[in-house]
């Protein structure tokens, strides 16, 4: 038996055999090198935890697929909605929509066999996929939020949206997404299984500095300046919407009026309006993306107390973001829930209003590209 655990390619999971078990036993020979020794200590998760989680992202993929594929296609036929703006919501939802179709199955069949069984090569492409469309999602709620911030706040005196201007935004997101998930690939850092060997990842137990190096830059550039451009976008929108309810207010008192809006709604301005879309993005955004990051912090600083239960919860918290982007990129937007309820009259819930110019979107960028 000694002799089997000194062998690096079969060793550790006789080792485990041996004794007790351990979610490293049903590793295949062609992945057991990629498996960090950490892992070894935990013995095997409980079988009906795949199942729960094998059909609960087959739940999560089909509604964030028809969900994405749905924005994709209400904004690419719908010409009120062919705006230069708008080319970054779609661009969110194909993110989000390819993540799930490249990252589930996969996922969903190595559930099913308690293990990772498409070996090294797909362990790679499966991060990778998961990387670029994570980030370009990422990037993609934060060029969202800047477009608004440059229309609501800058007013006429900001850059008005263009094509041009847009699929540069966009390219810059791919270039971002591009070069962090490539690294891995060509030496910093690596792609490996995770805790659960279900999935794979980037490496966040390793000691070398190198390593080390890249799981704190990765969430500085995809997690802390998106977020930071997010809250910085969100807080003087707020602001600026805020300050001009109240002077709309004070010259309506003046001029002996109730409302100096003849279609404003009664019981929610668009300040409110305006604050519920803030607080659901930032909150969301919190909900998908945190718990995955603190796991890599985890095991950077070496905490001993991740699981490979763990490991799998934080990747399918990360996934839902998936789910309802396209509720609150796509629903909360007057023009495109017109253009639901005329296409797909059954997928629209609520009364619809009529498109306002206090639009969450970019409606000076509409009216730009009308003048094109």
């Amino acid at each position: 038996m000694a002799s089997f655990a000194m062998d690096p390619a079969s060793g550790p999971r006789f080792a485990a055999l041996g004794g007790n078990s351990s979610v490293v036993d049903k590793v295949t020979p062609d992945m057991i090198h990629l498996v960090d020794p950490y892992w070894y200590q935990w013995p095997p998760m409980d079988p009906m935890w795949n199942m729960i989680f094998g059909l609960l992202l087959t739940i999560i993929g089909i509604i964030a697929v028809i969900g994405n594929g749905v924005v994709l296609y209400i904004f690419s036929t719908t010409k009120s909605l062919r705006t230069p703006a708008n080319l970054l919501v779609m661009n969110l939802a194909f993110c989000d929509m390819c993540i799930m179709l490249t990252n589930n199955p996969m996922m969903i069949i190595n559930l099913f066999y308690e293990t990772w069984v498409l070996g090294p090569m797909m362990c790679d492409v499966y991060a990778l996929c998961g990387s670029i469309f994570g980030a370009g999602s990422i990037w993609s709620m934060s060029m969202i939020a800047l477009d608004r911030y440059n229309v609501i706040v800058k007013g006429i005196n900001g850059r008005p949206m263009t094509i041009k201007l847009a699929l540069l935004k966009i390219l810059f997101i791919w270039c971002i997404g591009a070069f962090w998930t490539i690294m891995p690939m060509i030496g910093w850092n690596r792609y490996i299984p995770e805790g659960n060997m279900t999935a794979c990842g980037i490496d966040y137990l390793g000691r070398d500095w190198s390593t080390r190096l890249y799981v704190i830059c990765y969430p500085l550039c995809v997690y802390y300046t998106p977020l930071f451009l997010i809250c910085y976008s969100y807080w003087f929108i707020l602001q600026a919407v805020s300050a001009h309810e109240k002077a709309m207010r004070e010259q309506a008192k003046k001029m002996n009026v109730k409302s100096l809006r003849s279609s404003e709604d009664a019981e929610k301005s668009a300040e409110a309006k305006l604050a519920k879309v803030a607080l659901t993005t930032i909150s969301l955004w919190f909900f998908a993306w945190t718990p995955y990051l603190i796991i890599n912090y985890c095991g950077l600083f070496k905490y001993s107390k991740i699981s490979p239960l763990t490991t799998i919860l934080g990747g399918i918290f990360a996934k839902t973001s998936a789910v309802y982007n396209p509720i609150v990129y796509g629903i909360s937007h007057p023009k495109y829930r017109l253009a639901l309820k005329e296409k797909c009259p059954c997928c629209v819930f609520g009364k619809v209003e009529k498109d306002q110019p206090a639009d969450n979107q970019s409606q000076a960028t509409a009216a730009e590209a009308e003048k094109a």
